[in-house]
């Protein structure tokens, strides 16, 4: 589909495409839409955040949400929720706290020097007259190391501390940040979000975008995007989450490219990704940030003592693999969507960029999943399945 196709159905309407599956394309003012995030309110409406602009790094790139109400026909129109002209704003995270209070965090970055960026928090209301509209307060930036980026949802503790997952964008002196010296790391906040610290995970170097799961008791599993593209990587805490084993590789393939993980009622976990990898195609681009047309000078990062990141691997198809063993392997794997999914070019505006990637999941007491992801870097597609999805055509075996 053409890029000006996109743009003319993304209405926010509803269709019925099969039985049981529903779609749309979330409206929005900006050529470029990526990174969706969703959130279902208690009055079952559902919340989707994403970061839009003209072209990822660029400082005109802020916050968007766009509101689903329980039973509408489509989805309300855009808002922005940052506004920071000097800065990209990127990587939506909404968190419901312990008191009832929604919080949205999000990166906020100078350019594609992800390794100068800063989290930033703000608090979300919702306007009693339209079920449609958030409204967010200015926010602040939290008390962490420059660097440091968000992907994945909160995790509070049993004894009510605030988890964040975070990876490190690590800087090497006089060299320009390419991913060869990411970490994960957790912040750790005892006092509803006022200061933060950083608990570094050991042996983690190349695994990112941590995406936690409670299993059950204290006991989590976490999963990582690796920018080796080669494997999504797990690690486990049985004990609330104060410590972590060091990261080992699954049995599903990933491109460098965005997961994310959620534990089903019946107990299974569902990862939604793209399970290729490096092995699995040839095409390569240079960094992350090779459009923005920038050179300060500074070489890229030495590996050395790091990882070599792999960038420009295919983020297609969509799918989303089953586990039933807290998340060691995948053998049940849902198709979603395919497509050739290249992204050699972040331009959104040409057709060259097909991705579909960064995708989202949230499941509905009742079964319904729901699943956001980027289409085209032009869009943020949405798709509801209804319960039973999970047997549905596409499903296989691995």
């Amino acid at each position: 589909m053409h890029p000006d196709d996109i743009a003319c159905n993304m209405n926010g309407v509803l269709r019925t495409v099969s039985q049981g599956r529903d779609e749309a394309l979330l409206p929005s003012p900006m050529v470029q839409n990526h990174a969706a995030f969703l959130h279902l309110f208690e009055d079952g409406a559902l919340a989707c955040a994403w970061f839009g602009g003209t072209l990822e790094g660029k400082s005109d790139i802020s916050i968007f949400a766009s509101v689903l109400p329980k039973g509408a026909p489509a989805w309300g129109a855009p808002q922005q929720l940052s506004f920071d002209a000097l800065h990209s704003e990127q990587n939506p995270v909404l968190f419901k706290a312990p008191d009832g209070i929604l919080w949205l965090f999000h990166t906020s970055q100078p350019s594609g020097n992800q390794d100068e960026c800063r989290i930033r928090m703000a608090e979300i209301r919702r306007d009693g007259a339209d079920p449609t509209k958030l409204i967010a307060e200015e926010g602040r930036y939290l008390d962490l190391p420059r660097g440091c980026f968000v992907r994945a949802p909160l995790v509070v503790r049993d004894d009510g501390a605030w988890l964040l997952p975070i990876f490190r964008c690590v800087q090497r002196p006089g060299q320009k940040w390419n991913g060869s010296h990411d970490t994960a790391a957790v912040g750790v906040s005892e006092d509803g979000g006022k200061t933060w610290r950083l608990d570094e995970l050991e042996q983690s170097t190349g695994c990112v975008h941590m995406s936690p799961a409670l299993l059950h008791g204290e006991h989590f599993a976490a999963f990582f995007r690796r920018r080796q593209a080669d494997f999504v990587y797990r690690t486990e805490s049985v004990d609330g989450g104060r410590s972590w084993s060091v990261p080992q590789a699954t049995d599903v393939p990933n491109n460098n490219s965005s997961i994310a993980v959620t534990r089903l009622r019946d107990g299974r976990l569902a990862m939604i990704c793209n399970p290729v990898n490096a092995a699995l195609s040839p095409d390569r681009r240079a960094s992350l940030y090779d459009e923005l047309g920038e050179d300060d000078g500074r070489p890229d990062a030495d590996p050395e003592g790091g990882c070599v990141p792999v960038w420009g691997v295919p983020r297609a198809p969509v799918t989303v693999c089953l586990s039933q063993d807290g998340g060691k392997t995948f053998p049940v794997r849902v198709l979603v969507e395919d497509g050739p999914g290249t992204c050699l070019s972040n331009d959104s505006t040409d057709g060259r960029n097909k991705e579909m990637s960064y995708p989202w999941l949230l499941e509905e007491p009742d079964g319904t999943m729901h699943l956001a992801y980027t289409y085209h870097r032009r869009a943020i597609k949405y798709v509801r399945l209804a319960p039973g999805w999970d047997r549905a055509a596409g499903r296989s075996e691995t």
